[in-house]
């Protein structure tokens, strides 16, 4: 075995977050990519998923047992799983002493030096890592990588960044083939029909919003609707999938290619729903009639909140009509619509709060998911909360989007949680949208996840606050 790639176990200690019972469990598609690209390339990657096989960092020495000792072992962190990331590769380093531990993903880009002061880690790949990941297994001298991160003579050395990969055609489907399919579940309310498997038909964002990962925010590439087909049928034929959540920050940043690819799925005949998320100022109601047609049935809108000084703060240039307009138009055509808000950005009030809690009721999407503004690191949020002072970070374990991890002068702690826990109660436990919800239900899998789901709010709900 050449590589052995871990994906940490994601384990939501608090209470207060809704999603530890409604939310998704997929998986993670870059290390499925990077896989996916070695192969192309003559090597033997393996995945272990132990979020999916619910394998605590407590049980994962006796996992590890199974596998042969590996080249290299690749895990991968975003902020929230960093502390079990590391003690895996502790873990890891004393079974596999002579395998080269390298770590990857979003926090160990944007925290290099931090992740390599562990005594267990060796390398790190910041960024894309299918061909800095390719180069390494090749052998390649570790100051002729881009992208790569490592320690030498008892300092840290960073090479030049690696130019992300424009033709993302180049890169084969992921792995499918190497993960657990039959463990993975959407979110409840996100599907129409099981199983389910997310798919990303973009890299990057349009936007600039202060909250988001800066490396890839600006520019999107995009495969081809050809490509994106290949994989749909991949899945479909072989591991029996009937819904596609696709994962990108704007599906329909390209609406050609989403033409291309409703038109080529509508002549080949692959029964499959799915759900997106987008902008209000990338779509329309031409795109909207075309992706009802090719069997999407959600799209998730990111509003984050309802004051226009704070969407000015944060960068989010949205529109609070054009939103209301295209949540009106998405019904009209027969798509259902989710609102994604956050709670506590910077100048947060108590009002500007009721203000961004009464809009998602005016708005009166067929979902909300209300979250609290979390600075990650590697954001313009994060340098600015932490310039500010404001910043409180217990151990990594905050970043969890319902905990607390901004302290701001404009609002109390105890004020925000108490309007995160009620902000969902304001709006699911309205006659309306039960009604609405009901006569909604088409299948099995509909009322079952909607009897979860409403369960999993009324327990929320009885959380002291």
């Amino acid at each position: 075995m050449d590589v052995l790639f871990i994906d940490p176990p994601w384990i939501i200690e608090s209470d207060s977050n809704l999603w530890k019972t409604v939310g998704s469990c997929l998986p993670s598609l870059g290390i499925a990519y990077i896989a996916s690209y070695l192969e192309k390339n003559g090597y033997k990657p393996t995945i272990l998923d132990c979020n999916c096989e619910r394998i605590a960092v407590s049980g994962i020495s006796k996992r590890l047992k199974e596998y042969e000792s590996p080249r290299f072992i690749g895990i991968t962190a975003t902020s929230a799983l960093i502390n079990n990331a590391l003690s895996i590769a502790e873990i890891c380093k004393k079974i596999f002493p002579d395998s080269v531990l390298v770590m990857g993903g979003v926090h160990p880009s944007v925290m290099p030096d931090e992740t390599l002061s562990s005594k267990a880690v060796d390398l790190v790949v910041r960024d894309e890592g299918e061909v800095t990941m390719s180069e390494l297994i090749s052998g390649k001298r570790y100051e002729d990588i881009d992208g790569l991160s490592y320690k030498k003579d008892k300092k840290v050395h960073h090479n030049p960044d690696r130019k992300l990969i424009e033709n993302l055609d180049d890169i084969p489907p992921p792995a499918y083939h190497l993960l657990p399919m039959n463990k993975y579940y959407p979110a409840i309310g996100s599907y129409k029909r099981l199983p389910a498997m997310s798919i990303f038909a973009t890299r990057g964002c349009p936007g600039r919003c202060t909250f988001c990962y800066r490396t890839f925010y600006g520019r999107v590439r995009k495969r081809s609707a050809e490509s994106i087909i290949k994989e749909v049928e991949l899945l479909h034929r072989d591991f029996g999938i009937r819904e596609i959540a696709f994962y990108d920050d704007t599906f329909t940043c390209f609406k050609k290619e989403v033409e291309r690819f409703v038109e080529l799925l509508l002549e080949k005949k692959i029964d499959i729903t799915w759900s997106c998320f987008s902008r209000p100022d990338h779509i329309d109601k031409n795109i909207l009639r075309v992706m009802k047609k090719g069997g999407c049935h959600l799209i998730l809108f990111g509003v984050e909140s309802a004051d226009e000084k704070i969407l000015e703060t944060i960068n989010k240039k949205i529109s609070l009509t054009r939103i209301k307009e295209t949540v009106r138009d998405a019904r009209k055509i027969g798509i259902e619509t989710r609102a994604s808000f956050m709670l506590g950005n910077p100048g947060e009030t108590e009002e500007t709060v009721k203000k961004t809690i009464n809009f998602a009721i005016e708005l009166d999407p067929d979902e909300v998911q209300f979250n609290i503004a979390t600075a990650y690191p590697g954001t313009e949020l994060y340098e600015w909360a932490k310039d500010k002072g404001y910043l409180a970070i217990r151990n990594n374990k905050n970043f969890n989007m319902s905990d607390i991890n901004m302290e701001l002068p404009t609002i109390t702690p105890e004020t925000l949680d108490k309007y995160y826990k009620s902000s969902h109660k304001a709006f699911y436990l309205r006659p309306k949208i039960i009604i609405r919800r009901l006569l909604h239900i088409r299948s099995f899998a509909q009322l079952a996840q909607e009897i979860k789901g409403f369960l999993a709010i009324l327990k929320f709900l009885k959380k002291p606050s």
